[in-house]
């Protein structure tokens, strides 16, 4: 198979220097225990095919685009008790990500679209700043959120991490990386305090004591059918964004 010079992984010089791109995509994960029958690099590797997937349809639309290279770590600072769980700060990944527009700012691209794949990172607040201090506009797409309609149509009971929802797009994506007989049903048990539970009120949640299994929903729904519808609605979703993006005239964006 020949390079996609969408994917800056697979790209060379002479095919960003003919095609530069218009909108830069980066894939942000996380590392860490998904339940026990998904791997460790799920948000990885969830983020990075719904970020290529989506860049493939978008350069077939006619836009000039260029997936980064899957940033592999979140915050998971409530996980770290578990084998292998990798954290990094807030301060570590506004770092991270200022330099990554630093760059591409240097280079001539305006506008950069972040795939989230990890509910625990939150980027709003580094968005804030980043765009008050660089000529960029920043786009935050968390996928498992963005199509609410269609994922209340075809789950009939997720929780929120490694549950039927990311099982299905696991079992679509990656089928030999899910191994179900080793599911657990991914229970939780109930904060002590009572108040802590209702709307407008949260707190980190110490995942090992309130998710035994290390998930959230039970996963045993999953299909890999339901998986495929989900992906194919977002994929779509997430292209049309993408295209719409890259082709916005150059001004104040994103108003003009």
């Amino acid at each position: 198979m020949p390079p996609r010079h969408y994917l800056l992984l697979e790209a060379n010089n002479q095919q960003l220097q003919s095609s530069p791109p218009e909108v830069a995509i980066l894939p942000w994960g996380a590392t860490e225990s998904h339940n026990y029958h998904l791997p460790y690099g799920t948000d990885i590797l969830e983020a990075s095919a719904i970020a290529e997937q989506s860049a493939a349809g978008a350069t077939a639309a006619g836009a000039s685009v260029v997936v980064l290279p899957v940033v592999p770590f979140g915050n998971d600072e409530q996980q770290l008790d578990q084998a292998c769980a990798i954290s990094i700060t807030t301060t570590t990944a506004y770092a991270l990500l200022r330099d990554v527009v630093r760059s591409l700012t240097k280079q001539g691209v305006d506008r950069l679209i972040l795939v989230n794949g990890h509910g625990g990172n939150q980027f709003k607040p580094l968005i804030r700043d980043l765009q008050g201090e660089f000529d960029i506009l920043i786009v935050l797409v968390d996928f498992f959120s963005m199509i609410p309609e269609q994922f209340d149509a075809i789950f009939e009971n997720p929780g929120d991490h490694a549950d039927e929802f990311e099982t299905s797009v696991m079992l679509h994506l990656y089928p030999d990386l899910v191994q179900m007989q080793h599911a657990q049903p991914g229970e939780s048990v109930p904060f002590g305090i009572a108040k802590l539970v209702q709307a407008g009120v949260w707190t980190p949640r110490p995942w090992s004591a309130v998710h035994p299994d290390t998930g959230c929903g039970d996963p045993r729904l999953a299909t890999a059918e339901k998986g495929k519808a989900y992906c194919d609605a977002l994929i779509k979703a997430l292209t049309d964004l993408i295209v719409g993006v890259a082709k916005a005239e150059k001004g104040t964006l994103p108003y003009r």
